[in-house]
């Protein structure tokens, strides 16, 4: 009897879960899509980065290596700022810093000697003098969470912690339009900190050590890079390490530079 109802039980769940639909941001892959393509990379370089710094934001512009942080209560330690990075001792420069008890930092990105920083929770999003670094306005952030941040030269781009990034035009600062990004068919969830490089997007996947280049056009995963072995590296020089957060591009020496959350060292890698 006990074996009879197993059976039964058994032909039900298949049935039910062969009329089932598979969720839309789900979609199984087309029988014989290519698989992506995994992007290789050399590390070149590397230098210190302060292991105070909880890293939410980072982008090169003349030369200089600019860097976002965020604070969280449970390291006291931490604060919400962004300034110019010291190559020396990886201390930043700071030059806006934002009250820990109302708003969490988040992403930067430079546009038309601007400077723009997200915040976490507070969809709140601030404005910066690129020369003078004086905070100049605010803006309302279209998404519930501001994550990572980035321009493709026209427009903002930013991230949310979903599979979505939302383009937002500077003038308004209102979106004009949004991507959803999938690999092989499947969403690409916790998109966090973003840099446009040569027509694509690079985009640090939260809790992982994967980078994904992503395709503005159609918001499909063009490529992924592993880098397990560099957050190893500064897992072992330093057990304090956390997420993989943080892509800057040098388009002077063509370099890529990578870092995390309380990392103890930024490294520069050339992608294959």
């Amino acid at each position: 009897m006990k074996t009879r109802l197993l059976f039964a039980a058994g032909i039900f769940a298949f049935l039910i879960c062969c009329n089932r639909q598979p969720e839309s941001r789900e979609q199984i892959p087309a029988q014989g899509q290519p698989e992506t393509v995994s992007i290789g990379f050399v590390t070149l370089n590397s230098f210190p980065h302060d292991t105070n710094s909880f890293t939410e934001g980072l982008f090169y512009h003349d030369g200089k290596l600019y860097e976002s942080t965020g604070a969280t209560k449970e390291l006291p330690q931490t604060k919400s700022l962004y300034g110019i990075v010291d190559p020396v001792t990886g201390k930043i420069n700071i030059k806006a810093e934002l009250d820990g008890n109302e708003y969490f930092g988040e992403g930067i990105a430079l546009l038309n000697n601007k400077i723009y920083q997200l915040t976490w929770r507070s969809k709140i999003g601030f404005i910066y003098d690129a020369a003078t670094f004086k905070k100049t306005g605010e803006f309302i952030l279209p998404v519930e969470e501001g994550w990572g941040l980035t321009t493709d030269g026209t427009n903002l781009v930013m991230s949310d912690g979903t599979n979505n990034l939302t383009f937002l035009e500077p003038g308004q600062l209102q979106p004009v339009k949004t991507i959803s990004v999938s690999e092989n068919g499947y969403a690409t969830d916790y998109l966090n900190e973003l840099e446009y490089v040569n027509g694509f997007i690079y985009a640090n996947v939260w809790t992982t050590n994967k980078i994904v280049k992503i395709n503005p056009q159609d918001g499909k995963v063009a490529g992924t890079i592993d880098l397990s072995p560099i957050a190893e590296d500064a897992k072992n020089s330093y057990p304090g390490s956390l997420e993989m957060n943080g892509i800057a591009y040098d388009p002077a020496e063509n370099k890529f530079v990578i870092t995390g959350k309380m990392w103890p060292r930024f490294y520069e890698i050339k992608i294959k």
